[in-house]
């Protein structure tokens, strides 16, 4: 079962960082970069925004800051591989 749980994380990340990047990444909600986030062993619990980093973003590499009821992480999303997690608080 453990590989079910990496496959939804890569569909996830997949779908997260394709094309169309800019359209579906500002269409992302918290409550999906939250779940990429426990796949990954972090805690986020009651997501509540999650705002795109034009600045820090690249061409291949999206950048979020997702607000939890328990901490703040920044997120680095590259195309087939986990993210890139930063605990903010």
């Amino acid at each position: 079962m453990a590989w079910h749980g990496l496959l939804i994380g890569a569909l996830t990340v997949a779908l997260l960082v394709s094309g169309g990047r800019d359209a579906a990444a500002q269409a992302t909600p918290p409550e999906t970069l939250a779940a990429q986030l426990r796949l990954q062993g972090h805690r986020c619990d009651e997501p509540a925004t999650a705002q795109r980093d034009a600045q820090l973003s690249k061409p291949d590499e999206t950048v979020w800051n997702l607000r939890c009821g328990n901490a703040s992480y920044r997120m680095r999303l590259t195309p087939d591989m986990a993210a890139r997690v930063e605990k903010l608080d």
